[in-house]
């Protein structure tokens, strides 16, 4: 029997996970409206808790003094980096001349990236109450307060990372790693919210063989993940190839990119096809009301929104809208097929 200090962690689990994709979803916007550089500071936006509405309330030399600031940082990252012998990766950003480039004043660029930090806050408040709800568990199952604990630590350096992609003027590969880490963070919530839902009932087992469904799954479920680094990487080469122009021309962008799009093209077709027959292979084992049912067809909605997306982005001039959409039902795909494998992964086969 659930009792209801579980209850209540599972409750509010299911509100981080909900919570963290709308900060992926704020993320998404910040990055479709180029906003990232709003405030060119961190945690704080133009040293203010309450960012300001009019550049007369910033100070004459704002632009040097946080290009200065930024510099600083970066140093001490090098030296973080080259400890961990990238002394390549330090030098370069060292002597990245865009990190010296001021950032104009821009109120409604700088309110966007502003609301996202706050999204982010409530995401870090949300995942402290898990991790103190959690030790309900204490006496049934640890991995739950271990892996909501660890998860505190994950966003904390989340966020120390986030100071790092405004500090490094929106590094590429940063903003890379600062995506797999908001991945992660939301593995580890699913995580924990499907072992606690599991935890009192008893494993499905179904007529049918099971081995293939799981194999084929996580192989699913890894091709996403490299779907989305992947586009984390097209969306990068986006942004190279909007700067060289100016940010004119944008039905032009998609097509200067090069191989990394046709790539992104390709395995999307590959996904496709994978979650297809991971649909035929979960309605062939199941019946009724099972959660792998009702799973697998949020996965086809999810993949349909994420196809109409990545067709507005590849041949309407790349819409911010589209952009945010597409990032955020990358990442809700990436979701519900983790949760599915967990669903899947509980299950086995009808011995006699």
């Amino acid at each position: 029997m659930v009792s209801r200090s579980e209850t209540r962690f599972i409750k509010i689990n299911f509100i981080t996970i909900i919570v963290t994709l709308l900060v992926i979803l704020a993320g998404g916007i910040v990055r479709s409206t180029g906003s990232g550089m709003g405030c060119p500071d961190w945690p704080k936006c133009f040293d203010r808790y309450i960012p300001p509405t009019d550049v007369s309330q910033l100070p004459a030399n704002y632009k040097e003094k946080y290009v200065a600031g930024r510099l600083k940082k970066n140093e001490k990252f090098a030296k973080y980096l080259e400890s961990m012998g990238k002394v390549a990766l330090a030098d370069s950003i060292r002597h990245d001349k865009s990190i010296t480039v001021p950032e104009e004043f821009n109120p409604a660029k700088t309110w966007t990236e502003y609301l996202n930090r706050l999204a982010g806050v409530l995401a870090g408040l949300f995942l402290v109450l898990t991790a103190i709800y959690s030790f309900a568990y204490k006496k049934t199952a640890k991995r739950i307060i271990v892996l909501s604990i660890l998860n505190i630590f994950v966003v904390g350096y989340q966020a120390w990372l986030g100071s790092i992609v405004v500090s490094t003027n929106l590094a590429q590969w940063v903003v890379t790693v600062h995506m797999l880490l908001a991945l992660v963070i939301l593995a580890i919530s699913i995580y924990t919210y499907n072992y606690a839902k599991q935890l009192h009932k008893t494993p499905s087992v179904i007529m049918y063989r099971i081995l293939w469904l799981k194999g084929f799954l996580f192989g699913t479920l890894l091709l996403s993940l490299v779907q989305i680094v992947i586009g984390t990487e097209v969306r990068e080469g986006v942004d190279v190839v909007a700067k060289s122009l100016g940010y004119g021309a944008k039905s032009t962008w998609i097509s200067q990119l090069g191989s990394i799009f046709s790539y992104h093209r390709d395995i999307a077709i590959i996904v496709v096809i994978a979650n297809a027959i991971v649909y035929k292979m979960v309605i062939d084992r199941f019946s009724g009301k099972a959660a792998p049912l009702l799973t697998v067809r949020f996965i086809l909605g999810t993949l349909l929104i994420q196809l109409i997306s990545g067709f507005a982005l590849a041949y309407i001039a790349f819409p911010p809208v589209a952009q945010a959409v597409h990032i955020l039902f990358s990442t809700l795909l990436f979701s519900l097929q983790f949760y599915l494998y967990l669903l899947v992964y509980r299950t086995s086969t009808y011995k006699q």
